[in-house]
């Protein structure tokens, strides 16, 4: 590998907090319904706190462990913590002006208002007050600070309320802290009685405010401010030592509650001495303080407005249009026995790919269905479908991750659930986690026995199936289920990982064959042959990777790339990277889909899969890439969706070389369109379903976008004046 030049690379953190910006951009822009922003607003928050739960986590345990080595672009891990410092603290200012001075007025305005006690009548308060012993106050602990009373284990993300009080004691006057926690189990938003059209809220720590002297009767209060600690989050587990993964990590989560704080949000006005006091018990420095004018966690604020009568402060409704496969036939295996299937969520229904499980459940001639699951979500459908399979006397086996970053609590009930129904749940490779998203059919038809696949970018989640672009794959063919039904053998059994012939697996051959795959565009390039890459993912930080892309840049290869997140290559370096552009796109839907495009001398490659451009994907995880061979499939991966996303200059925003996105300059000749808005009317315009044929013969579909422009301008830089966009 080539050296590091550090000024190559953008540092990964800042890239992360700059996606944040732009997530924050959306809740600024006025052209959203307002309860739109409000969400985006919230989202801003909890990004956040995993940033700081994980990653910010990781790189204080460096700078504690002195930590020498500097990241790609050249920076100590000191450095880039005071660049995250500051440039948070820029953030959180905005995001609060944002909410007090546009967000919460117009909220106002619209009926819907957050109120504190002082706003409210007697009436009012007689209320409030009702409210409280009645709900609130049998619940709350109040927690004393002197040498009796250590100091609490406040929990991860909780709000807590600091309460400085004045104690008489033996005649003399004492000053004290306390500490009272804000209950979760009871709703952050309290609703006031209607008065006329309005409706009407107040948090509940400013109902538990308005009582502390019932709290601490016979003391004077002589302040109070809200507070809340984020702890590190990562789950440190000994694979190999222990003896039952399923409970290793189940106590690894109790600890995660208790982790070595790394954050203190407080209310604004706190006093200095009180900070410093809170940071030696929490033991944390200045650097870590986060001063708040506003609610502290504004996530809960994102539930106000529920309701049919607020339809019109949020987006429009959309519901998913049919799978057009399916419409003339609900035999789902005799359909992908003819050819196979792509689907677009949340464009295109996922329910589809539950009937899919259930009808294998349910069919007299399925023998065996296996399956990865790594965000399972709450629906029960796809669990009961399993089940019900077991209970049937299939083979059914799941794959389970345990492991997935804060769903680990969903998996263990989940593989619990399982295990009691006859399921033979496993929990994959010893150091890896299970990324890879497949499900294996088995099915004697009346010919062979055959296998059915499905194979997708995302998890088998419906209610993220609802608000993250993802693209599912169902097939039959016969070497793509070789593949899989080895690669399960791996998962489950103790074996060697066997050659495929079509799947590309992590961490076995994936990092070199897309080494490989930009080393031969480049190679065509330089011989004056069509070669061009476009990728789409949630983030780029492989080094060897983004150096390869460099190199196929100066060889003439024209690079598109389409990341949501982070992205450490840096665009449109004159000499370097002057042919790559990097946009984001950031709208409505999450963007998740992850597909790659090799022009491969004009007869293009296309692949799906899990796995981001990142060394964890690469290297640490059992991910699973595919590639899409049936003609019109490819081809409506390449016109709709990858030229879509490129067409896109509403919600995107182009990444320049100086590591700021900018949205694209206006071309009044060119009409305002945002990918997602325009593939969901294409979800909801008639479309034709496929003819008769078997898989990979052309079949032609009635809704097409222009044809993909292959090549575009050499040379053409996203920086300057360019736009970006996540």
């Amino acid at each position: 590998m080539a050296a590091t030049v550090p000024e190559h690379f953008i540092n990964r953190e800042w890239s992360w907090l700059a996606f944040n910006d732009r997530v924050l951009e959306e809740a600024k822009d006025e052209d959203n319904p307002l309860l739109e922003r409000l969400k985006f607003l919230g989202i801003v928050s909890s990004n956040l706190d995993e940033f700081f739960e994980v990653r910010v986590a990781i790189l204080k345990q460096q700078i504690e462990s002195g930590v020498t080595t500097p990241s790609p672009d050249g920076r100590m891990p000191e450095a880039t913590f005071e660049g995250i410092r500051s440039r948070t603290k820029i953030m959180v200012a905005e995001q609060y002006r944002v909410w007090s001075d546009s967000i919460r007025p117009a909220l106002a305005e619209a009926g819907i208002r957050i109120l504190s006690p002082s706003d409210l009548t007697a009436e009012d308060l007689a209320w409030v007050d009702k409210f409280y012993f009645d709900q609130v106050s049998s619940v709350l602990t109040p927690l004393g600070i002197d040498s009796a009373h250590p100091f609490p284990e406040l929990l991860n993300k909780s709000l807590n309320i600091m309460v400085e009080l004045s104690v008489e004691r033996s005649g003399a006057s004492d000053t004290c802290l306390a500490i009272v926690q804000v209950p979760r189990i009871l709703s952050r938003l309290v609703k006031l009685p209607r008065r006329g059209e309005e409706v009407r809220y107040l948090l509940l720590e400013a109902v538990i405010l308005r009582h502390l002297t019932d709290l601490f009767s016979g003391n004077r209060i002589l302040g109070c401010w809200c507070f809340r600690v984020t702890r590190n989050s990562e789950l440190y587990i000994d694979e190999e030592s222990a003896a039952n993964l399923l409970k290793a990590v189940e106590t690894e989560l109790f600890n995660r509650r208790k982790g070595a704080a790394v954050r203190l949000e407080i209310e604004s006005g706190c006093p200095v001495s009180l900070q410093s006091g809170l940071l030696e018990y929490l033991t944390l420095t200045e650097a870590d303080v986060y001063e708040i004018d506003g609610p502290l966690d504004p996530i809960p604020l994102t539930a106000v407005g529920e309701g049919e009568r607020w339809r019109g402060l949020r987006d429009e409704q959309f519901v998913a249009a049919a799978v057009p496969a399916f419409e003339k036939d609900d035999d789902l295996f005799e359909v992908l026995r003819r050819r196979d299937v792509l689907m677009h969520h949340p464009y295109e229904r996922f329910s589809c790919v539950v009937e899919f499980i259930e009808q294998a459940a349910d069919d007299p001639r399925v023998l065996a269905i296996k399956q990865t699951l790594y965000r399972s979500g709450s629906d029960e459908r796809i669990f009961r479908a399993l089940m019900r399979a077991a209970r049937k006397g299939k083979q059914v086996t799941v794959v389970i991750e345990l492991k997935a970053r804060f769903d680990e609590d969903n998996n263990i009930r989940s593989a619990r659930k399982l295990e009691q129904e006859g399921v033979h749940v496993l929990y994959g490779m010893m150091g890896y986690k299970i990324h890879g998203k497949m499900c294996l059919i088995v099915r004697r038809d009346e010919d062979r026995i055959r296998r059915y696949l499905h194979l997708s970018t995302g998890n088998y989640n419906a209610t993220t199936a609802r608000f993250y672009t993802d693209i599912g794959y169902l097939s039959a063919r016969k070497d793509l289920g070789e593949d899989v039904a080895g690669l399960f053998n791996l998962l489950t059994g103790i074996c060697r990982f066997q050659p495929t012939k079509k799947l590309l697996v992590a961490p076995f051959q994936l990092h070199q064959a897309l080494l490989d795959l930009v080393q031969q565009e480049a190679d065509y390039a330089r011989q004056g042959l069509p070669a061009r890459i476009i990728a789409k993912m949630n983030a780029l930080v492989d080094q060897q990777i983004i150096q390869a892309l460099y190199r196929a840049s100066q060889s003439g290869v024209q690079v598109e790339l389409i990341v949501r997140g982070v992205c450490c290559l840096r665009p449109g370096v004159p000499g370097l990277s002057e042919r790559i552009r990097v946009r984001s796109v950031v709208g409505r839907f999450l963007e998740h889909s992850r597909i790659y495009y090799f022009e491969n001398n004009s007869r293009p490659k296309v692949f799906l899969g899990s796995a981001d451009w990142m060394p964890r994907n690469f290297f640490r995880r059992i991910e699973t890439v595919f590639p899409i061979e049936d003609g019109i499939l490819r081809d409506r991966i390449i016109n709709e969706i990858l030229s879509g996303c490129l067409a896109d200059n509403l919600k995107s925003r182009l990444l320049g070389a100086d590591g700021i996105y900018r949205r694209p300059a206006v071309d009044e000749r060119v009409p305002r369109q945002s990918c997602q808005q325009e593939f969901m009317r294409l979800a909801q315009t008639s479309r034709s379903g496929p003819a008769e044929g078997k898989a990979g013969e052309p079949i032609r579909m009635v809704v097409r976008r222009q044809p993909f422009e292959r090549g575009g301008r050499t040379g053409e830089a996203a920086s300057g004046s360019g736009g970006s966009q996540d």
